[in-house]
């Protein structure tokens, strides 16, 4: 269902960017799992360029019952910009769920207003894209903008409106970055740093993505896919001693 998406991202990023091939640790580039009535596959690729230090994104296909594309695009730490973060999920016909954003690394109102605020008229042409579901794992106050695409839709509007609406924050996304200014201040800088190391560990300790990744490649494969991978700067939490 999703692989226009992936396409289109591609293709926009091998467009616009000279991309290298940023290493993703072996043995977590791919796997493919028999559990289950059906075969399921998970395929990932990372990129770097001076302007974005992370582009990442994964699709895992299982046929009719599961098809999950995710992205996350970071940007260099000379930048203060949010991040892209793109998350396409479908189990079976009847429960689609589409979440698209800039996330915000700061939440001071002059932050949300240069990098939030240009999103608005874009998501009031979304509005029926802009559902206001529950966050049952995440603040929705943190990481999250007030213009988020999150909804919970059907086949044919992922097709048709959302595509056209995918397309149109992913440029404005572009639009964004090209008038980014370069941070030159040590603090301002690693400030950058924190915030997205914060985001890493924010997302790694609540992603509810972790249970499906275990339910198919199994619990120790897909630990490591979350904190070496997905979110690398992240540090997994302390388990207890299970022999007290």
């Amino acid at each position: 269902m999703y692989k226009p998406f992936l396409e289109y991202l591609e293709k926009e990023l091998f467009s616009r960017f000279d991309l290298s091939s940023k290493p993703i640790p072996a043995g977590l580039e791919a796997n493919v799992s028999n559990r289950g009535k059906n075969q399921a596959t998970i395929q990932s690729w990372c990129y770097e360029c001076p302007q974005l230090r992370k582009i990442r994104y994964t699709y895992i296909d299982a046929g009719a019952s599961a098809q999950v594309f995710n992205s996350v695009i970071y940007p260099s730490y000379y930048y203060d910009i949010p991040l892209l973060g793109i998350d396409l999920l479908s189990f079976g016909k009847s429960k689609i769920l589409i979440v698209l954003d800039f996330q915000p690394l700061f939440q001071e109102e002059s932050y949300l207003e240069k990098y939030i605020e240009p999103m608005r008229s874009l998501r009031e042409k979304y509005n029926d894209l802009a559902q206001k579901l529950e966050m049952k794992f995440y603040d929705a106050n943190q990481y999250f903008s007030k213009y988020l695409l999150f909804a919970k839709t059907d086949e044919k509007t992922v097709k048709t409106t959302f595509f056209e609406a995918y397309k149109q924050y992913i440029n404005l996304y572009w639009e964004m970055l090209d008038k980014a200014e370069i941070l030159d201040r040590t603090e301002d800088i690693q400030k950058v740093i924190k915030a997205q190391k914060d985001y890493d560990q924010y997302s790694a300790d609540r992603d509810p993505a972790s249970g499906l990744f275990s339910s198919y490649f199994g619990h120790e494969w897909s630990e490591k896919f979350l904190y070496e991978f997905l979110f690398e700067d992240a540090v997994p939490l302390a388990v207890p001693n299970a022999t007290r």
